[in-house]
């Protein structure tokens, strides 16, 4: 573990402020920058006084600058004393850390479904995927994306009507998206994001949607509902999850989580373990 965790004094670079008390955060740390893999997180030490760190998933990394970018909601004490942190600050970090999904088979298509703060993992993932494999990101939120926006120029199946938007720095790079909200956003479906991706699915040929594989990150409720579809489309489903941790690198199992593998129930440790797990193997979410 010594040799894939390193421990950085990251500097910040940016911490920009989003309406629905959403930041981003931008990183200066050349080794998580250089190693990190989609689906990873990092466990950062958010005040001096604050001896827990808080995981937070990677959305973007720039391995020749060295930048990790993080996107994370104020919702607790300890992320609230993170939006503090200023340029320049020092903030002590481990990372990367867990398990990343799997991207190898670049045959198939991506189906990449975020809901929240687990949308980061999603752009993380297309932007691996750029240029050697099909993905589409649908995105979901109750409160202004956190992201520029503009009319998609291109068409997917099934999807029409008012859902226009898509995340502009994924257009830039031909990464096809859409968006979804309860909260009557514009240009959005209005709707689950896994309904959303359920409408684009049932219009695909049997063929090309054989092909899909769905890759999923957000609150319980939503990987549940990701869940259900890829047991409905007969496809292979992998969750990240989102969890409560306490030494972030395995030591405390703090974060198990239980797994029937070969039919043995066994209770494994989401911060390295996973936090990636095939859905299938998770009871939680048959």
């Amino acid at each position: 573990m010594s040799n894939t965790i390193f421990e950085e004094q990251a500097t910040v670079l940016a911490h920009i402020t989003h309406p629905g008390d959403q930041f981003v955060l931008r990183l200066q740390a050349p080794k998580t920058a250089l190693t990190a893999k989609p689906g990873q997180f990092v466990h950062l030490r958010v005040s001096p006084e604050r001896a827990l760190r808080r995981p937070i998933s990677i959305m973007l990394t720039d391995p020749e600058k060295g930048t990790v970018d993080l996107l994370y909601k104020a919702i607790g004490e300890g992320t609230r004393l993170l939006t503090e942190r200023k340029c320049g600050d020092l903030i002590p970090m481990l990372g990367p850390i867990g398990q990343p999904f799997d991207l190898s088979d670049h045959d198939k298509r991506y189906i990449l479904i975020g809901g929240g703060v687990g949308i980061p993992p999603m752009i993380f993932a297309a932007d691996h995927l750029q240029g050697k494999a099909d993905c589409i990101v649908f995105a979901g939120s109750e409160v202004p994306f956190p992201f520029a926006l503009k009319p998609a120029t291109t068409l997917l199946p099934g999807i029409q009507g008012n859902t226009i938007l898509t995340i502009s720095s994924l257009e830039e790079r031909g990464i096809d998206a859409r968006l979804a909200s309860n909260a009557g956003l514009y240009g959005c479906y209005q709707g689950h994001v896994p309904d959303l991706a359920r409408t684009y699915l049932s219009a695909l040929s049997a063929q090309e949607r054989d092909r899909c594989v769905l890759l999923s990150c957000g609150p319980h409720p939503m990987l549940h509902a990701v869940a259900r579809l890829g047991r409905d489309m007969q496809l292979p489903t992998f969750l990240s999850l989102e969890e409560h941790m306490a030494c972030g690198i395995g030591g405390c199992a703090g974060c198990v989580v239980k797994t029937i593998e070969d039919g043995r129930e066994k209770y494994r440790r989401v911060c390295v373990d996973g936090p990636v797990f095939a859905a299938d193997l998770l009871p939680e979410f048959a």
